[in-house]
């Protein structure tokens, strides 16, 4: 047989066996606050109920104090450097040596799992030491241009101005690349890319398993949070509603809210997403999974207005939720709006992705910080993930654009919602 021949087979052979295997729980990798007795005992817990090998709890010591920032310091020396030597040890372990193919670089290890007690946001890395002298070159040349861009104004030349503007706006990246700014980043994003060497901390990276069959790259990881307000309970929660739709099925009501590019006068990208929540409406009512029921207008729900909810998807009320919303066991939403997720654990957070969980969505996502709006997933996307019989973590890994940002995941990871359509 030829190399050639040889290495198709492979291919074809990793091919199926990648579309055709969900992820499993041996596969997930749980990580824990030690010094956080409710970390602990959630992780304990999902491994019960969900058959994860306890050996797959990685416990690091991350202060007695619930903390929701990590330095970015402290992320490589106490968070990624201990979970790459577990995956390591673990991938060693278990390396696949069968005749006639070996899959030598292919990690036991596809998904992570962060619990209540390990924080969710890393800070800024800092400036950029080394380049102090090209830094000092840039804000001399930024200086200049402004100057121009005044006396443009004055003379009143808007074609000249736009040029300007839009070449201190390329300065100003270069600028805030050295400086550190937006660098700072969600923890659970940042572990995505855990087992990669390195790659520049500005901003984003492409999410390599977005729209991709997953072997084709074995350094990405997909990663779910166990988290909220509420801590053990919250996260017992998730896990329960869970396991509980999965044998009766998600049942309810789906509510699209799918106006607010009204607003924006049909901008391109707003205008975008409102398409998307318009398609996601379509395909539910085409493949009659529950009844659909759309806001078309600019508005968001009414308080109250929306019982016996299976599926949310909407916008947007920045960091002002709207108790619209009746949350039926097993629910899956997210509204597309900037910073819902950057007090997770406040109870008394007006922002949607904790006061959505103390109402009882079972399934989540939202930023920490500023995410700009092509970092979310698309919803007719994300959904029809789940709709295909793909696992919680699955669907969000394959539609979200970027690792290295500000987005994660809140919920159990396995959690299926819809079976796969024979």
């Amino acid at each position: 047989m030829g190399i050639t021949k040889t290495i198709l087979i492979f291919i074809l052979i990793l091919f199926s066996a990648q579309i055709s295997s969900a992820l499993q729980p041996d596969e997930i990798l749980i990580i824990v606050n030690s010094d956080i007795s409710e970390s602990v005992e959630i992780a304990k817990y999902y491994c019960k109920k969900r058959a994860v090998p306890k050996s797959n709890i990685i416990s690091l010591s991350l202060g007695s104090e619930l903390k929701d920032t990590i330095t970015r310091k402290n992320y490589q020396e106490k968070l990624a450097k201990p979970i790459r030597k577990k995956i390591a040890v673990r991938e060693f372990a278990s390396r696949i040596d069968s005749e006639p193919f070996s899959a030598p670089f292919a990690s036991p290890v596809r998904c992570l799992l962060t619990t209540y007690g390990v924080p969710f946001k890393v800070a800024e890395r800092g400036w950029l030491n080394d380049e102090q002298k090209l830094l000092k070159e840039l804000k001399k040349e930024e200086d200049e241009l402004e100057g121009q861009l005044l006396l443009l104004d004055k003379n009143k030349s808007a074609a000249q101005s736009k040029a300007i503007n839009h070449k201190l706006l390329l300065l100003r990246s270069r600028i805030d690349r050295i400086i550190g700014k937006e660098t700072n980043a969600s923890v659970d994003s940042e572990l995505a890319m855990v087992m990669f060497d390195s790659y520049e901390l500005y901003r984003w990276q492409p999410n390599t398993l977005n729209n991709k069959f997953s072997f084709w790259d074995f350094k990405t990881l997909m990663v779910s949070r166990l988290d909220g307000p509420g801590g053990f309970e919250t996260a017992k929660g998730l896990i329960d509603k869970a396991l509980l739709t999965e044998e009766a099925g998600l049942k309810g009501i789906a509510y699209i809210d799918c106006g607010y590019s009204i607003k924006r006068k049909g901008e391109g990208v707003f205008a975008g997403f409102d398409q998307s929540l318009k398609s996601l409406a379509a395909q539910i009512k085409r493949r009659a999974l529950m009844q659909v029921r759309q806001e078309k207008t600019a508005n968001v729900f009414e308080p109250d207005s929306c019982p016996d909810t299976a599926i949310y998807c909407g916008w947007y009320s920045l960091k002002k939720y709207v108790d619209a919303f009746d949350f039926a066991s097993g629910a899956i939403g997210y509204h597309i709006a900037s910073l819902e997720a950057v007090d997770l654990r406040n109870p008394g957070s007006s922002q949607w992705c904790p006061a959505m969980l103390q109402d009882g969505i079972t399934a989540t996502l939202g930023a920490v910080a500023e995410p700009y709006l092509q970092a979310f997933p698309k919803p007719n996307e994300f959904f029809a993930e789940l709709f295909n019989g793909r696992c919680l973590v699955e669907a969000y890994c394959r539609t979200k654009p970027f690792n290295s940002w500000q987005m994660l995941l809140i919920g159990d990871p396995l959690y299926t919602p819809f079976k796969a359509e024979n």
